[in-house]
């Protein structure tokens, strides 16, 4: 499938797509490069998964495409490039589990809904616990899920091994497996995917997205901040790197830089930037079938498609913006997975990454209006942003749309630390995963 009109695919047969290999003809551009326009309905800054999926749902549910996504590098070029591409609802607080179950569900859909194989891999994914106090923490978890109609249980060491046999579940191990949260609907998707499905729909849909603009300033009239900026303020437009642009409605969707972006508009965030980094070895035959996380240990392990093992860990433990990784990253990860799978001890480490995450003191986003109006933040992700980028963009979406927070995100407004109504996910978290 290629794109012919303008939101028109052009379908080729299996001999057409041969041909145009063979003579090596060039395809057409999977989504357009445009001319900066001086005005839009919508200005979403950060071309990742939250701010395509915010422009598409915008023209396909609401018909408003007159919308402009900016962002400062290129499409998917931030954390939703940098993920390791895990997805799950087994969450800790019933507004959690609804939020990350309706992602999930979408995510079912994706493949169909955008024309693209997003290479969905629902293969399960177990919470180790390596400790009383993490059994009952599971256990909690478990019970929370099935209220909310997510398939989790907790099962025991024996469980286990038989899901994955490559894990150390004897008791001479130096953490014991005690059991686990086993959570069948979870598993991995491919994210470049994700962003170019979203990117190419919302094309299609008349959205214009505009790589490498930078947003310098954000336009406010009437605040009672600095430069009239701040609470009572209105948004007016925004100032980039290749003009300035009007628009009544701007939203927030840069992750790890959100509370700078949001700085400009004299919006204070309760957010701390860390970055998250992750690791893959070369590739082997599949032998790992579910996505494995210990928190106790501070790492998780899945296998792709093409045998590599993708790992991570927690947060680096201060804030900076800087993406470069360490080897003392390294060599943590790679003692605490050998302690989970010691036969894997001769894999060859390929390379390492990381991304930022953005990080709220609830372990919960910020999504929803603000005290400027027209300013619209989908941030505060921390480690769990490519979870729940379809159901924030289709959420988000409606928000803009009606003028009215949806009941799924109400929970999850800025006002909510400055009410004392914290959404705690921490016991989700673990290592974010």
């Amino acid at each position: 499938m290629a794109e012919g009109e303008r939101g028109k695919p052009a379908k080729y047969s299996a001999a057409g797509l041969l041909r145009r290999g063979l003579k090596g003809e060039s395809w057409p551009r999977v989504w357009q490069e445009h001319e900066l326009r001086t005005t839009y309905d919508a200005v979403i800054i950060g071309a990742g998964i939250h701010g395509l999926a915010t422009a598409y749902y915008l023209a396909k549910n609401h018909g408003i495409n007159r919308v402009a996504v900016v962002d400062k590098g290129y499409v998917g070029g931030g954390g939703s490039g940098r993920n390791t591409a895990i997805i799950r609802s087994n969450y800790l607080t019933p507004e959690g589990v609804a939020f990350y179950d309706r992602s999930l569900t979408l995510y079912n859909e994706m493949s169909a809904e955008l024309n693209m194989n997003v290479m969905f891999s629902k293969r399960g994914h177990l919470t180790l616990a390596h400790s009383d106090a993490a059994m009952r923490t599971m256990n909690w978890r478990a019970e929370v899920n099935k209220l909310s109609g997510v398939d989790s249980s907790v099962i025991g060491p024996g469980e286990v091994k038989k899901l994955v046999p490559s894990l150390d579940t004897s008791l001479a191990s130096r953490y014991p497996i005690l059991g686990a949260l086993h959570h069948p609907p979870g598993g991995t998707v491919r994210h470049d995917a994700v962003n170019w499905g979203y990117a190419r729909a919302a094309d299609a849909l008349g959205v214009e997205i505009h790589q490498q603009t930078e947003v310098t300033d954000i336009f406010v009239a009437g605040g009672d901040g600095p430069q009239n900026k701040g609470t009572g303020g209105v948004v007016k437009g925004v100032r980039t790197t290749r003009g300035d642009i009007t628009a009544p409605v701007v939203v927030n969707c840069t992750a790890g830089w959100s509370s700078l972006i949001a700085d400009m508009a004299g919006v204070r965030l309760p957010v701390v930037t860390h970055p998250l980094q992750a690791a893959v070895t070369e590739p082997v035959r599949a032998f790992l079938p579910a996505v494995v996380v210990s928190g106790s240990l501070h790492v998780y392990v899945s296998q792709t498609a093409r045998g590599e093992l993708v790992f991570g860990a927690a947060v680096d433990p201060f804030a900076t913006y800087s993406t470069a990784g360490s080897l003392e990253f390294a060599e943590g990860l790679a003692s605490h997975v050998l302690q989970l799978m010691p036969g894997i001890s001769n894999l060859r480490l390929l390379r390492q990454w990381a991304g930022l995450c953005d990080m709220t003191p609830d372990y919960s986003p910020i999504m929803g209006f603000t005290p400027v109006d027209g300013f619209i933040c989908d941030v505060g992700w921390g480690t769990y942003g490519f979870k729940a980028g379809p159901v924030a963009g289709e959420q988000i979406a409606e928000a803009i749309a009606s003028g009215k927070t949806p009941e799924l995100i109400r929970n999850f407004a800025l006002e909510r630390f400055a009410d004392g109504r914290l959404v705690g996910e921490k016991g989700a978290a673990a290592v974010g995963h």
